[in-house]
């Protein structure tokens, strides 16, 4: 699994640029010479990943419900791949937010793909959905790509929505292969500089920064997780198949991780106290019932495997390392590990390890 010089020298549009997954992608993107333009709100959180990392790229602060805003910064930018991260991405927000939850999420993609569709040397577009597009029927095997879409939440009908919008403009306005359009769903994804509400690693990580306790409100709930840099390594593959132009390549992809990463909320949390003695967690169930969530989900990621080339080159125990060992030095030492984790990773992606 290789990325080569794909994108060095290229112009690339991140929109979400400030948040975790975006930032990691960024920089990684700048790392790669890339010429990369963000598109996005203000960090969403204090302290951000973004901040502290502060990629090489221009930064624009703005909403992707800003239709007339976005479409004058792609025009702008002249991206060849343009890479859709920006949402509202909480389930147990959207609860709370959930006309802004599908605003965001749903307008957002359909503003993005406008832009693309209506700027000129578009080539590749990329779009990041959730593992939570799908028809949730708590299966013990993963979903495919060709599975039924849906949602029980605000937060999950609006990924299955940005699905079905994706899908359509592909169809509709991409079908001679002038702009190759993907969509991605990946899982409960790992890794250091995320400080979002209502996720459980962060969670901890906050409460051990603090003195505090985590009560872990679902410990049964099973989930694939799987280190940022792996999802992020699979987008980057798969936009390097698109800026190639093997339209095959255009379609839904899933990015997750071997069954061996299928845990429990519970697992996970014992084995991050594990390994830093400061985590303190109650795996007592919630004692109010909260807004619904899933209790089992899982992905097939075969086609990435089989297709793609693409496959995790970090199994949970060493995305739980390097997940702990980021927020421990931030916490200890004030250092900020991400470079660090990037390098040897690219390293080992572009030997093919």
């Amino acid at each position: 699994m290789t990325l080569d010089t794909t994108y060095a020298g290229r112009r690339v549009l991140v929109t979400g640029h400030t948040g975790f997954k975006g930032s990691w992608l960024c920089l990684w993107l700048a790392r790669m010479g890339a010429q990369v333009t963000g598109y996005s709100l203000e960090p969403p959180t204090e302290p951000s990943h973004f901040a502290l990392v502060r990629p090489e790229m221009r930064s624009v602060i703005a909403d992707v419900r800003d239709r007339e805003r976005l479409a004058a910064v792609v025009v702008e930018a002249r991206p060849e791949i343009a890479f859709h991260l920006a949402a509202q991405p909480l389930v147990r927000r959207s609860y709370r937010e959930a006309v802004q939850t599908l605003e965001t999420n749903v307008l957002g993609t359909a503003n993005f793909l406008d832009a693309c569709r209506a700027a000129e040397g578009v080539r590749a577009a990329v779009v990041v959905t959730s593992d939570k597009c799908y028809e949730n029927r708590e299966w013990v095997h993963g979903y495919r790509e060709t599975d039924r879409l849906g949602g029980f939440d605000p937060y999950s009908c609006s990924k299955a929505c940005a699905e079905l919008v994706t899908a359509s403009f592909r169809n509709s306005f991409f079908a001679d292969g002038s702009t190759l359009v993907a969509s991605v769903r990946a899982g409960n994804v790992l890794g250091g500089g995320d400080w979002s509400e209502d996720r459980l690693v962060p969670d901890m990580m906050r409460a051990a920064a603090a003195g505090g306790t985590t009560l872990i409100r679902n410990p049964g709930a099973v989930r694939p997780w799987q280190h940022v840099l792996d999802v992020l390594a699979g987008y980057l593959l798969l936009g390097r198949r698109l800026l190639e132009g093997q339209r095959d390549f255009a379609g839904p992809w899933n990015f997750g991780p071997g069954p061996e990463s299928f845990l429990t909320a519970g697992e996970v949390a014992r084995a991050v106290a594990a390994r830093w003695g400061a985590v303190s967690v109650d795996l007592a169930a919630a004692p109010t019932a909260g807004p619904h969530e899933a209790g089992l989900l899982a992905l097939d990621s075969g086609k990435a495997r089989r297709v793609l080339g693409w496959r995790p080159l970090l199994g949970i125990e060493q995305a739980l390392d390097l997940t702990v060992q980021w927020y421990r030095e931030h916490h200890e030492l004030g250092h900020i590990a991400t470079l660090e984790q990037l390098d040897d990773y690219a390293r080992r992606a572009q030997a093919g390890a």
